[in-house]
């Protein structure tokens, strides 16, 4: 990637991933980018501003008082290409949202106006998944703010199973990549802005009885990481999911079902007006022809359960001609033939093929190795990638038909 020529701001908040900002503003550097470090009162309690200078050649901002610099909020909201929040931690975002300019980089990010924002959030994930949040986050989305992360995994407290943890360096360079793609003034355009984007994601439930159910081990990431990249390029996203552990993205619209037939219905109101469907759920394929209506006991010995067939959701749609079609196909074994063999037979554009028995891809992992197939023969094999990296490859591939 090369951001020669590019003025970028980076806005440092205070959190302990700011020894990521670090590795970020090397690489924007090392790209080419002039680089500008403005950091809160709090950054420069975990990093000192000399590191900073030292990356990236420039000296670094810390306060709106900074001797002849009276006008470095202006200048900087107006001049960059991009600025870019990393971390943006929970106070960030709420005093961003309420429109509050009490220091440099909150005085910056309320003149930027209209102009390109890239936030990385990252903060502990009960406070991510706080309603406050949620609310914070789509009201800047709808301002024009574009959003990386953040991710699954290990935060200061410990492991965690919810977002919270920020992007890695490499994954906010891709997304600075896409939006310094575009035309740098004002907000982006790609062949996904405006356009109408269902995503399914997560299993569905088919219950037993009032305690039991048959599902699977989808955890949803897949299909969360697809609408949130879809959404970050402009699209506007619903996204469909069954039963998981994820917190809802902020600022998508966002539809819960449990059983296979909920998500058929679900997704049947919405693709009428759809410009792509993406159907990266893992609904459970059988249900018991007969729903006991209360808890068999252990007790009364050996079951026995007579299963049918769920609605099969790609065949059973009555979709628009023009709309984009995307399946998943997760296999054990003669993967591409039998992926090949899903899209003819279900009329899609696009399959998603990846193997349920590789280490690291599939279900319960935060990573994934697909082979993308088009219907033109077009096939692209992705290596072992994260979640959020896939789903920007395959959009990648899938907007070819848009």
């Amino acid at each position: 990637m090369s951001f020669t020529d590019r003025h970028v701001v980076l806005g440092v908040s205070g959190g302990i991933a700011c020894y990521k900002s670090c590795t970020l503003a090397r690489r924007l550097t090392e790209a080419g980018a002039t680089v500008d470090v403005v950091l809160t009162a709090g950054a420069t309690e975990f990093v000192r501003p000399l590191t900073f200078e030292a990356l990236t050649g420039r000296p670094v901002l810390t306060s709106l008082w900074e001797r002849g610099r009276a006008l470095a909020h202006i200048d900087l909201a107006k001049d960059p290409d991009l600025v870019i929040v990393a971390p943006a931690t929970g106070n960030i975002l709420a005093r961003a949202a309420m429109g509050m300019a009490d220091d440099l980089l909150t005085a910056l990010l309320l003149a930027r106006a209209d102009r390109l924002v890239l936030a990385a959030p990252a903060m502990n994930d009960a406070m991510y998944a706080n309603p406050a949040t949620t609310a914070n986050i789509k009201t800047l989305t709808a301002r024009g703010w574009h959003f990386v992360g953040p991710e699954i995994g290990a935060l200061a407290e410990g492991p965690s199973e919810r977002p919270g943890r920020m992007s890695e360096p490499e994954t906010i360079l891709a997304a600075v990549e896409r939006l310094l793609g575009k035309p740098p003034q004002g907000n982006p355009k790609s062949k996904w802005s405006g356009k109408r984007v269902v995503v399914t994601a997560g299993p569905t439930r088919e219950h037993l009885d009032p305690v039991r159910v048959l599902t699977n081990p989808s955890s949803g990431r897949m299909g969360y990481a697809l609408a949130e990249a879809a959404s970050s390029r402009g699209a506007n996203v619903v996204l469909v999911t069954g039963p998981t552990e994820l917190a809802p993205p902020p600022g998508l619209a966002t539809k819960h079902v449990e059983t296979t037939e909920e998500m058929q219905r679900a997704v049947q109101a919405l693709v009428k007006d759809a410009d792509a469907l993406i159907m990266s759920a893992a609904p459970a394929d059988y249900r018991p022809t007969q729903l006991a209506d209360k808890k068999r006991p252990r007790a009364n010995g050996p079951l026995t359960v007579e299963l049918e067939a769920t609605p099969d959701i790609l065949t059973s749609l009555e979709r628009p001609k023009r709309m984009v079609v995307v399946g998943f196909a997760l296999e054990t074994g003669n993967g591409l033939a039998k992926a090949r063999s899903k899209m003819q037979n279900k009329a899609l554009d696009f399959v998603i093929l990846n193997d349920a028995l590789e280490p690291g891809a599939g279900f319960e992992v935060t990573t994934n190795r697909v082979t993308i197939l088009g219907r033109n023969g077009k096939q692209v094999d992705l290596p072992l990638l994260p979640k959020r990296d896939v789903a920007e490859r395959i959009l990648d591939v899938v907007e070819e038909a848009l």
